[in-house]
């Protein structure tokens, strides 16, 4: 993926002793941990904010009186 037009660089700063104890497992892709870390925590700030946006919507579409009074009063109407 290095290289590819359609990426974008990120530098994270991590402690001397953390990189010295990742340098032990030099066979891991740190690079696609961090990569499928972040995908996974971006799918789940979307969710949440799916949530509280569908949550918002259902609050204002909330009628303020009860439904039957609401249908009473729009069959009254016709």
């Amino acid at each position: 993926m290095s290289g590819d037009a359609m990426s974008a660089k990120l530098t994270v700063r991590i402690s001397k002793e953390l990189k010295e104890r990742m340098d032990r497992f030099s066979y891991v892709n740190w690079s696609e941990v961090v990569r499928k870390a972040i995908e996974e925590k971006v799918r789940e700030e979307e969710v949440n904010w799916a949530l509280k946006t569908m949550d918002e919507i259902s609050h204002k579409a909330r009628p303020s009186k009860p439904l039957a009074e609401v249908i009473r009063e729009f069959r009254d109407r016709r």
